[in-house]
């Protein structure tokens, strides 16, 4: 697996330097921890709407083209990820607190078979839905933004689908916070005072 994972990380860009050199300590902390940093994306320069279409765990199939029109948070995932224990209370609460704004939270889980990832939602209160991506599939549509084993990353697409930031390692609260409130800001029309003028109607 180590070796696995050594060979995937050695075609990134120097950026992600710091993950190989995870992958080839040999410390068997069974993750590679993302490098913790956040990019946030100007909408004139942002790529193509993802392309994801998978199953969740509750049997549902769902595609990217149902999100138009809504902000999504992706997190990329597993049980035995420590700092993925770490962010997963913190992501519950974003994903209630931003709820009523029409956000859709996912996880991507890249390594569990369903009771273990359906322990952890239940340990920690997860209440928005995770894919099983044990084959990579779905992972395999995002490495334009998610280094292959990066685990924890997270990603806020735009109201097009387009990727609008993305955090390696550990989501701090108050940044995801923000970058989730910058995506929702977007494009976001402004709906009109009602007229205070009354309206009168010739009568004939």
């Amino acid at each position: 697996m180590l070796v696995t994972a050594t060979l995937l990380i050695t075609g990134c860009s120097a950026q992600n330097n710091s993950l190989a050199e995870q992958a080839n300590a040999g410390d068997n902390k069974n993750y590679i921890a993302g490098d913790g940093s956040v990019a946030e994306y100007a909408p004139d320069t942002r790529s193509e709407p993802v392309d994801v279409k998978g199953e969740l765990y509750d049997g549902t199939t769902v595609d990217s083209d149902q999100w138009v029109g809504n902000v999504v948070v992706l997190n990329v995932w597993y049980a035995a990820c420590a700092p993925c224990r770490v962010e997963a209370p913190m992501l519950q609460t974003l994903s209630t607190s931003f709820a009523p704004e029409g956000v859709r939270f996912y996880g991507i889980n890249v390594r569990d078979e369903k009771p273990t990832a359906e322990a952890f939602e239940r340990n920690f209160g997860i209440t928005y839905p995770s894919f099983g991506d044990r084959d990579g599939k779905l992972l395999l549509s995002l490495t334009s933004y998610v280094p292959p084993q990066a685990v924890p990353t997270t990603l806020v697409l735009d109201r097009q689908g387009r990727v609008s930031a993305r955090i390696l390692g550990i989501a701090d609260e108050s940044t995801l916070k923000t970058l989730i409130a910058d995506a929702l800001a977007e494009d976001n029309p402004v709906t009109p005072l009602p007229s205070t003028t009354a309206r009168t109607d010739d009568a004939s």
